[in-house]
């Protein structure tokens, strides 16, 4: 399993389900509502839950845009990373987080696919974690305009090659939300 020493726990990492981020993103409300169950499933099973939230120009801190969506409701006792770049390691508290709490393995669900979510699974797994994607509990929104793919085959894409991902000493794959395992080890 992970090449984290010490790092037995698990958590569900929730990454920008914000307002003006996901305002117009593909299958919003069915997403938004997988991450609510997921988060309610851990909780329940005593599994941390750290949520991730994007800060910069075009999201400023405070403002409506920045905000969470209001089904997702973060608790007090629950950390709260804020993120400037896509990698929410990347100059955040992030790993102080993890180590704190012995965790050596997560889930992932969140926005946007193509830009946070991959960027933090690589991020993750160069720096030793075990990281699953929750497959149907991330999404992106729509930029065909400027030359990419629609947002269902980037949800897809995304889901294919991490499903298939491999690095020596870590778990890397998806599982559906339904299929989530807090519990057990190989996540599913």
């Amino acid at each position: 399993m992970t090449t984290l020493i010490n790092r037995p726990n698990t958590a569900l990492l929730v990454v920008d389900m914000q307002v003006g981020v996901v305002a117009e993103a593909y299958r919003r409300d069915d997403v938004v509502a997988t991450i609510a169950t997921l988060v309610d499933r851990a909780r329940g099973a005593g599994v941390d839950v750290v949520w991730v939230q994007h800060n910069g120009e075009e999201l400023p801190r405070g403002s409506e845009a920045w905000q969470y969506v209001p089904e997702l409701a973060r608790r007090d006792s629950e950390p709260l990373v804020a993120k400037e770049y896509s990698d929410a390691f990347e100059a955040t508290g992030l790993e102080s987080v993890l180590a704190d709490r012995g965790i050596g393995r997560f889930f992932l669900a969140g926005a946007q696919t193509d830009e946070c979510i991959r960027s933090t699974l690589h991020g993750a797994i160069t720096r030793g974690y075990d990281v699953m994607l929750v497959a149907d509990a991330h999404t992106t929104e729509d930029l065909t305009d400027f030359g990419a793919p629609p947002p269902e085959l980037v949800v897809a894409h995304t889901n294919l090659y991490w499903r298939y991902h491999k690095a020596p000493g870590r778990t890397a794959g998806t599982v559906n939300a339904a299929d989530v395992d807090f519990a057990d080890p190989a996540g599913s």
